[in-house]
């Protein structure tokens, strides 16, 4: 149901909205209202709902009808609280800025200092008897209201400020005199015209019709949509609008901005993190167009404002009871908070942070709990350097974002994308990053930037997205056009490699070798919590001993998939397996696959052996047998040679194998009726295997999976088959093995019909990755390099069906075959074994339908772990 009213005020200790209405005021507007609501010191405002600027854009970009005669009356309110007059003697300024549901730092538009004009600047310059002050806040308009909603491009006006800094002989802004920022305004202006064809507009209130719009048009601007897709936002109406007086932190010396997080980002101690800038604006913090100084400085020139900005810190967060990432501006000594939003932080800061708010009994372990991205628990679980290791440190920066990361260095976002795509690991080294570079920094493995600070764009969103980051590195000479960097005597050019120590601001030369992680106190609570709560079990994907011990080191309850395929891809067994393929009579082929079969049993006894006492789910074979092949001709003529038979011979095969569509083709249960040799030799290793562990003493508990079921006569069959070399076994050697038999639901009609199928099963485990596939008609090894990224971000998915389950879609299916096959037989075990096994939101999505397990590979158990958890705490 759409909401008659469009525009919410606050303000003076009052507002019309507060910190629930999120979806509807944004973010950013919620807690504006919110603190005002508070009675903290809130410049006045009013926001522009979400469902506006969806109105906007279903219009076709048009402003609704009497919006605008709504914007005058709320401005109007703001005059009077202030004395002041939009585009008069005593000018009112005010700051147009973005604000989604979800936090999107940087990503939309903001324009600061709006309402100033050829008049409105004089004026400005008169009253406060500052006129280098009013020409400073007028460039700082001109630049960003050309960047956002003119679209001449920022740097082109930066390079007309840089100029008149050269002009008049300085390196600092603040030795800029007035008459030097009216030169360089005026620059700016003519700049403006150049481009646009059009001069500057003076009318303020169309200035802030243009801005309006340009703020709902940057929801669909390429940053933000993908940083939405990044972060799997979706489901939003679009931003809110956040019209607001300014505050001037340029004022004078006795001004400032700065950001500040109540505690520390990046270790989660409680420590206020703060950066503050004296005679700036919040923009020159927040794009680390300055570096800023501690907090300390404040301390020493104004300790009233920070007693006062300590005061915020404490009230801020005990009342949202959450880490807060606070942006305030100092006026002549008088303190302003202009944004409060819970802070982005690491995976380590974000344990640590919900461990101590539960001592401080600011929270319970299970609220705790739903504050920590499940997600981010993966940044704890890979390497960091080795302390023993030798290593050249060429530069030191600011610690901005903790990690180990080395790459070869490249100089542009696009280059970044490009060399990443090429499976390269790279460092994205900027002067600064500004919310255009996104796509790099995703691609990137870290980012160095030789300007800003702990809270700078490039900080903050490398916190978020798991990046080591080094900021404010000073000693860096950054040449981007010729792609190289100079730091004392040596010279770094793209494609040299370099290491970064996100926790010690360390720039390295060359590759720092690493050493595994080692795991903190605070991770083995928050798992010691999870575990204590869920109710759905964790298993791993896993097909070798090694990567079933890290499992069993990170939680995991058993192994829920074994790919049996993988294990014939090794150096010294392919060949064999190709032998069998290539075989023409039986005799041969038995005799290739008792080559295999001791090496499978070995493998099998290796994982019985380290998860000793946990279920173990063996998936039988599952590809088609041209995978096994080579295609090309000259490979092919070595393997002719290597197994003595006629290149004819591999080239004949290779035609009979081809199919149109091998994924739907003779795979899995198929060619196990097709061809039962492989699946006997398979039963056989695995039940030998089970006799030689339970001789070691190994407790096993063994399950033989079915893969590609879509008929009962398909599972019956084979069910019959494995039963029947069990029995002669057992007979044989006086043994009572017997290993579960069940199947994976994974072709559309095996969900359809799982209660006829689960009269044959004891344990059904969905594969997602092909349900997906055939659910949607969608090859996910071709989408995700054609329209699948363009769907998403068209919103025609909401999400990567491949990432997180499609509820709607494959979902119904699946509670549809949990229902049907527990009907039949109630205690029948389901799990999941798919790459959603792994996904927070599709692991909330199999608690909701009632699974028993989801598995998914290793280094994914600690977020099962939690997620699990957190759905618990949910669905309670």
């Amino acid at each position: 149901m759409t909401n008659a009213k469009r525009i919410y005020t606050f303000g003076n200790g009052k507002a019309q909205g507060n910190a629930s209405m999120k979806a509807l005021l944004g973010g950013k507007g919620a807690n504006l209202a919110e603190m005002a609501g508070m009675g903290l010191p809130v410049p006045p405002g009013f926001t522009i709902t979400t469902e506006t600027c969806k109105t906007w854009h279903d219009a076709g970009n048009r402003m609704p009808p009497g919006l605008l005669d709504e914007v005058r009356k709320s401005v109007a309110e703001v005059e009077k609280a202030l004395g002041r007059k939009f585009g008069g003697d005593k000018p009112l300024l005010v700051s147009v800025r973005s604000g989604a549901a979800a936090s999107m730092p940087g990503m939309m538009d903001t324009v600061l200092n709006l309402g100033l004009n050829n008049e409105t600047v004089v004026a400005l310059a008169n009253e406060t008897v500052n006129a280098r002050f009013a020409w400073d806040s007028f460039r700082r308009f001109i630049t960003m209201y050309g960047d956002v909603v003119a679209g001449v491009d920022r740097k082109l006006m930066e390079h007309e400020y840089e100029a008149a800094k050269k002009r008049a002989g300085v390196t600092k802004d603040s030795d800029l005199s007035a008459d030097h920022l009216k030169y360089a305004a005026g620059a700016m202006l003519a700049l403006f015209r150049t481009r646009t064809g059009q001069d500057f507009p003076q009318d303020p209130w169309l200035q802030l019709e243009r801005a309006i719009e340009a703020v709902f048009e940057s929801w669909n601007n390429m940053r933000a949509v993908e940083y939405r897709r990044l972060n799997r936002i979706h489901g939003l109406l679009g931003t809110a609008v956040n019209v607001q007086a300014m505050v001037f932190g340029n004022l004078n010396e006795e001004s400032g901005t700065g950001v500040g997080f109540t505690r520390d980002p990046s270790t989660g101690e409680n420590e206020f993190f703060c950066d503050v800038l004296f005679n700036a604006q919040g923009e020159d913090v927040v794009a680390g167009l300055r570096t800023p100084e501690h907090l300390d400085a404040l301390k020493q020139r104004m300790p009233e404002v920070h007693a006062q900005l300590l005061q915020a810190r404490q009230t801020l967060e005990q009342h949202y009871r959450d880490m807060q990432d606070i942006e305030f501006t100092i006026q002549d000594r008088k303190l302003y908070l202009l944004q409060t939003r819970n802070g982005k932080r690491t995976a380590r800061a974000a344990l640590r942070i919900a461990i101590s708010m539960v001592e401080e009994k600011l929270l319970t372990q299970q609220q705790a709990l739903l504050k920590i991205d499940a997600s981010s628990l993966n940044q704890l679980l890979h390497p960091m350097f080795d302390p023993k290791a030798a290593r050249r440190v060429i530069a030191t920066g600011i610690p901005a974002s903790p990690g180990a990361a080395k790459g070869m260095a490249v100089f542009s976002p696009d280059a970044a994308e490009q060399w990443a795509a090429r499976g390269q690991s790279v460092i994205l080294v900027r002067e600064e990053t500004s919310p255009e570079d996104i796509k790099g920094m995703a691609a990137a493995a870290g980012i160095l930037t030789a300007r800003g600070g702990r809270t700078s764009h490039a900080a903050v969103v490398a916190r978020q997205m798991g990046k080591t980051c080094v900021a404010g590195c000073q000693t860096l000479a950054i040449d981007e056009t010729a792609q190289q960097f100079v730091v004392g005597k040596f010279t770094v050019k793209q494609g040299d490699t370099i290491s970064l120590n996100g926790a010690t601001g360390d720039v390295m030369l060359g590759d720092v070798p690493t050493v595994p992680p080692e795991l903190s106190g605070d991770f083995r609570t928050i798992m010691k919590w999870s575990d204590e709560l869920r109710t759905l079990g964790v298993r791993a994907n896993a097909d070798v001993p090694r990567d079933a011990l890290k499992a069993r080191e990170f939680g995991a309850q058993g192994i829920g998939l074994c790919r049996t395929e993988h294990m014939f891809f090794d150096s010294d067994r392919i060949n064999k397996m190709r032998e069998m393929i290539l075989a023409k009579t039986l005799e041969q082929k038995q005799h290739a696959l008792a080559k295999l079969l001791p090496m499978q049993r070995s493998d099998f006894l290796g994982l019985f052996s380290a998860m000793d006492g946990l279920p173990v789910t063996i998936r039988l074979l599952d590809p088609p047998l041209h995978e096994f092949l080579p295609h090309d001709a000259a490979t092919q003529q070595v393997i002719a040679e290597e197994l003595d038979v006629s290149l004819k011979t591999v080239q004949d095969t290779m035609a009979n194998l081809h199919e149109m569509n091998p994924m739907l083709g003779l795979r899995g249960c198929r060619l196990g009726i097709e061809q039962p040799l492989i699946y006997d030799m398979q039963v056989q290793a695995i039940i030998e295997a089970m006799r030689e562990a339970t001789a070691q003493g190994i407790q096993v508990h063994a399950e033989i999976m079915i893969p590609l079921v879509g008929t009962l006569e398909e599972l019956r069959w084979l069910r019959r088959r494995i039963e029947e070399q069990l029995t002669q076994f057992n007979l044989h050697h006086g043994s009572k093995l017997a290993p579960k038999i069940g199947t994976m639901i994974e072709v559309p009609r095996a969900a359809l019909t799982a209660d006829q199928i689960a009269t044959e099963a004891d344990f059904f485990s969905f594969g997602t990755n092909d349900l997906t596939q055939m659910t949607l008609g969608v090859s996910r090894d071709d989408a995700e390099k054609g329209f699948l990224i363009d769907y998403v971000v068209r919103g025609i998915f909401p999400t990567d069906p491949f990432a997180t389950i499609d509820r709607q879609g494959v979902g119904k299916l699946v509670e549809m075959g949990v229902k049907l096959g527990r009907g039949v037989k109630p205690d029948l075990k389901v799990g999941i074994c798919g790459e959603h096994g792994g996904d927070p939101e599709s692991i909330e999505f199999c608690h909701e339908v009632g699974m028993d397990y989801v598995s998914c590979s290793p280094y994914r158990v600690p977020i099962a772990r939690l997620a699990a958890a957190q759905a618990a705490i949910k669905h309670k």
